[in-house]
């Protein structure tokens, strides 16, 4: 492992070596010519990570193995604070999309910068002759990034079943082994002579090998490229973009564990989705541990602070760009953690008072199932009340059995959703409606399991409409990984 030092405020680079020793070697000290430093302490942080692969052979040229030995190399890099990935090989670009939809760092295209280098040097050069190996060759590589009808792309022809550019490269006698003279030289010789006669304007070595070579194969009629040095100026000039990051919803889970399965299948409903790649991408951290947060709220139990804070910070580091804690009653310490968090914790609570005022512009009365502790925290008053409301909770008694329906024997908590619990919870509602109030927030993340219905009649005959802010929670997360909203209106 070698290690430049970087200037303060400079993005650092972490290369991925041992797909092929030599040319990881070569692009790292390149990469150092590259940069424009007038001294040591001006240079970037370049980390060369060098694990020989043990299967670099042409065989396994995109095997599980190799793919899954540059990711663990990758998420070596992240723990230790690298930017970018520099990535030295041609192979591997062959399946680079695979490994950006899952990477938790961008990785520089090298055919891009490939790309990037001859429109710009050699701006009226459109045949491109390209010294690859038969297994690029085969994915169609180059062609993916120097199409037609801008460019044509040329190989070496096949003759007697011999390619001579893979055989220069991984014979035992190749540039892999270290010789870099006789008769691998005379192989790209050959090849580079069959693309000239082709009408070859420019060549490109697909092999990163081949850069190490190339005053060794001589000047030619025509111009070739220095593919590891190209790759190296386009990774220092920091020219490329940044590829787009997939929003991620991080996921309170275990509060309580039913609830939670409750909010993903809402998520997953919600989401405007024609196939399963089109869902939004979720981090669930389910932790039914965390202390039960009406009991410290009401009672002497635990503070669940420090476990919610604990959740939060995985899911944090987990690369969430929002929370979402489907918990009413954990909303009471909201405040107390999010300003130690850098992402924000979607309110519930705020999200469902604004979508009560843009849904029922004339509503006054709020009606509010909810757990003892969360009525006496006071959080859904702050929240209706900001926006014009007034809440209106159970009287004593029957506020004793929405705490049964929910924490009971026979409650929603112990597994039940039928029976004592909703008869509980509809003698809540019917006393509601005799306080003429005709919406109710169903203000316990599990009370919707007892009541999934929109609205429900009571005895006098009038329609009670229910509120699930779990749903609203989800179809809220929806929006602000669709860009359509922000985390807290």
């Amino acid at each position: 492992m070698t290690t430049i030092p970087a200037a303060q405020g400079r993005r650092s680079f972490g290369v991925i070596g041992g797909l092929g020793a030599l040319a990881s070697a070569d692009v790292f000290f390149k990469l150092i010519k590259s940069t424009p430093a007038r001294n040591d302490s001006e240079h970037f942080d370049i980390v060369l990570e060098q694990h020989p692969f043990r299967n670099a052979s042409l065989t396994t040229a995109a095997t599980t193995e190799r793919k899954l030995y540059i990711f663990d190399m990758i998420r070596a890099f992240e723990r230790r604070g690298i930017d970018a990935v520099v990535l030295p090989c041609f192979l591997s670009h062959t399946f680079i999309d695979e490994l950006a939809a899952n990477s938790p760092l961008p990785i520089i295209d090298m055919m891009e910068a490939l790309h990037n280098h001859v429109r710009r040097k050699f701006p009226t050069l459109r045949r491109v002759g390209v010294l690859g190996s038969d297994y690029t060759r085969g994915k169609h590589l180059f062609e993916r990034y120097f199409a037609s009808p801008e460019f044509e792309v040329l190989h070496p022809r096949i003759e007697g079943g011999v390619d001579r550019v893979t055989r220069a490269v991984y014979d035992a006698d190749g540039i892999k082994s270290g010789n870099l003279r006789g008769r691998p030289i005379e192989l790209l010789r050959d090849a580079c002579r069959d693309l000239i006669g082709q009408g070859a304007q420019l060549i490109l070595p697909g092999m990163t090998e081949i850069s190490l070579v190339l005053d060794e194969i001589g000047p030619l009629p025509v111009p070739v490229v220095d593919s590891n040095l190209a790759y190296a100026q386009y990774v220092v000039s920091g020219q490329y973009a940044a590829p787009g990051k997939q929003f991620k919803v991080g996921v309170v889970g275990g509060v309580g564990p039913a609830a939670t399965v409750d909010f993903i299948q809402k998520i997953v409903r919600h989401t405007p989705a024609a196939r399963d790649q089109d869902h939004i991408k979720l981090l669930v951290e389910q932790n039914p541990q965390i202390p039960d947060r009406t009991e410290n709220l009401v009672g002497e139990g635990p503070d669940p602070t420090i476990s919610l804070y604990a959740t939060c910070k995985k899911l944090e580091a987990g690369d969430a760009d929002i929370i979402a804690i489907p918990c009413n009653t954990a909303h009471a310490f909201v405040e107390r953690v999010q300003p130690y968090l850098n992402i924000p914790i979607v309110n519930m609570l705020t999200v469902t008072a604004e979508f009560l005022r843009k849904t029922f512009p004339g509503l006054h009365k709020v009606g509010v199932l909810a757990t003892s502790g969360t009525v006496a925290s006071g959080v859904y008053q702050k929240a209706l009340e900001a926006h014009g409301f007034e809440q209106v909770v159970p009287g004593p008694g029957l506020q004793a059995r929405v705490m049964r329906a929910i924490y009971g024997p026979h409650g929603v908590k112990a597994g039940f959703t039928t029976g004592e619990c909703v008869d509980d919870l509809v003698a809540a509602v019917e006393e509601m409606a005799a306080r003429d109030v005709g919406i109710v927030i169903l203000a316990c993340t599990e009370l919707p399991l007892l009541l999934p219905q929109a609205e429900i009649r009571c005895a006098n005959g009038r329609v009670i409409t229910l509120i699930d802010p779990t749903d609203v929670l989800a179809r809220h997360c929806v929006a602000c990984a669709m860009g359509d909203a922000k985390p807290n209106p």
